[in-house]
């Protein structure tokens, strides 16, 4: 009996935005991002970002790769694979080394076919040093503490 090759993702390494939930600036991640809510801005991840059904996003995407179900409106820079599934719409550029289209996917806008050496330019063009945006640390805040009494 064969194990399916998929990866096994932590829950706990995906950030999410909901369904019912507005965002609008800067994501940045070392790790999955799911999108089910509506996003405005730009998103970095080094790893995977997932765009539910009902999600609608405005801005730009910078990953490795991109499942796509919902509304994109913006340019897509993915260093591996944009898969554009049977719901989807894109009004906006691509910029990618591999695209995986379903029937019915809507697409508008142009396609770029670009190489590890192409995207890692962009990359270092939008995030210098190949850093991603620091994120504060907390930890002594004490207006952070929910647990005081």
């Amino acid at each position: 009996m064969s194990k399916s090759m998929e990866p096994v993702v932590n829950v706990n390494e995906v950030s999410r935005i909901s369904t019912g939930t507005a965002v609008k600036g800067e994501i940045s991640s070392q790790n999955d991002i799911r999108i089910d809510g509506k996003f405005e801005g730009r998103i970095f991840s080094k790893s995977r970002v997932v765009i539910g059904e009902n999600a609608v996003i405005k801005g730009d995407v910078i990953c490795s790769n991109v499942d796509l179900w919902g509304k994109m409106y913006g340019d897509f820079y993915v260093k591996d694979t944009l898969s554009l599934k049977d719901t989807s719409e894109v009004e906006g550029n691509l910029h990618i080394k591999k695209l995986q289209v379903e029937l019915n996917a809507k697409f508008n806008g142009t396609c770029s076919m670009i190489d590890d050496a192409q995207f890692s330019q962009f990359a270092s063009s939008v995030l210098p040093n190949d850093e991603f945006v620091p994120v504060p640390d907390y930890s002594d805040d004490e207006n952070a503490r929910t647990d005081q009494a």
